[in-house]
């Protein structure tokens, strides 16, 4: 559900104050699916940002639009302790 006090703009300048930062993020993948991950904002592009992961040996980055935090699809915090 959108925010309606958020733009993308304020969106896009609160992920570019996390970059090289640690962060928490949950993800919504769907079908009540939420996938939890631990990174890095590595590059902040016009309209989609990317996250190098580091708790999934798997996956080594991932990118998001800022429409898919606007949305809520994607929640990213500062990490405890950073």
């Amino acid at each position: 559900m959108r925010k309606p006090n958020m733009s993308l703009q304020k969106i896009k300048e609160e992920i570019m104050a996390l970059k090289g930062k640690p962060i928490d993020m949950a993800v919504n993948n769907g079908r009540k699916k939420i996938v939890h991950y631990e990174g890095v904002v590595e590059n902040i592009y016009q309209s989609v940002f990317v996250v190098k992961i580091e708790n999934d040996a798997n996956i080594d980055k991932k990118s998001y639009s800022f429409s898919e935090v606007l949305c809520g699809d994607v929640k990213i915090e500062l990490k405890q302790g950073a």
